[in-house]
């Protein structure tokens, strides 16, 4: 009785292992497919973002206040969502200010020029360690 139990019971853990090994070879390609979709997607993810990136930077340079706006929000919120591109939009959005140097005199400065003035404070800001303001 007591030797049947025991061949019982290792035939049993024998034919888990088995199981197991073939749910596992099972699941491989499954997952690794699932790894090559997760990162198709964020490869398409990422070449949105830089063709946001790259007509934002052209449209800085528009005429109209409204689409200035529009590229300066859009450039902002790269900056923050994806923090490899931080620097680059950083970068760029001074440039512009550099390049549109005027003297105001006693006026505001344009909406646009003080929309980038706070999207660079804000990225300043953000910068800066903890206790330091």
């Amino acid at each position: 009785m007591l030797l049947s139990e025991i061949v019982r019971n290792l035939g049993l853990a024998l034919a888990a292992l088995v199981g197991a090994a073939l749910a596992w070879r099972k699941l491989t390609p499954e997952l690794r497919q699932a790894g090559t979709a997760a990162s198709q997607a964020e490869l398409a993810r990422r070449s949105h973002v830089m063709e946001l990136f790259n007509r934002a930077a052209g449209q800085l340079g528009d005429e109209r206040l409204e689409v200035r706006l529009a590229a300066i929000y859009v450039l902002r919120e790269i900056g923050r969502d994806f923090p490899d591109l931080a620097d680059p939009v950083f970068e760029l959005l001074q440039a512009h200010l550099r390049e549109r140097r005027s003297d105001y005199g006693e006026a505001d400065p344009p909406i646009d020029v003080r929309a980038i003035i706070e999207a660079l404070r804000g990225r300043i800001l953000n910068d800066e360690p903890s206790g330091q303001s």
